[in-house]
């Protein structure tokens, strides 16, 4: 199974994978799964980091490399045709890292992990719910 991770998700796996429900962590867990790491949600991470919005163990640029080799990600990245369809969709979300994942999810047709329950809003959006609790 493909899968792209929310940036939540991430950070979850990383530092509170209680957080996480059990179903999640065995997609994350399995070597069978390619689990994506977008190059948005890398841009999130810096970003929140350098704004002091985000504490994190190491320098971002540390973590991440460290990251994809240790968990084996595949990263993505945002492409013209991922940007342009966040035109398309609705103004459910106004967070704009997360109208890109939701992009790059229903174009390259991988189901989105995450417990963000506004993603449910979308049509055509295959969610994957991570959460401790179904929302």
């Amino acid at each position: 199974m493909r899968v792209l991770l929310d940036t939540h998700v991430l950070l979850w796996w990383l530092a509170e994978p209680e957080r996480l429900n059990k179903r999640t962590r065995g997609i994350l867990q399995s070597q069978d799964n390619e689990v994506l790491l977008s190059s948005i949600s890398v841009l999130e991470i810096v970003i929140k980091s350098d704004l002091g919005k985000l504490q994190l163990s190491e320098p971002p640029e540390q973590l991440i490399k460290r990251v994809i080799v240790e968990q084996a990600l595949v990263p993505l990245s945002v492409k013209h045709d991922h940007a342009l369809a966040v035109a398309s969709l609705p103004r459910v979300h106004a967070d704009p890292f997360d109208r890109v994942l939701i992009a790059q999810s229903i174009t390259e047709s991988i189901p989105l992990l995450t417990a963000d329950a506004t993603f449910r809003s979308y049509e055509g959006l295959d969610v994957i719910w991570a959460g401790g609790r179904q929302q």
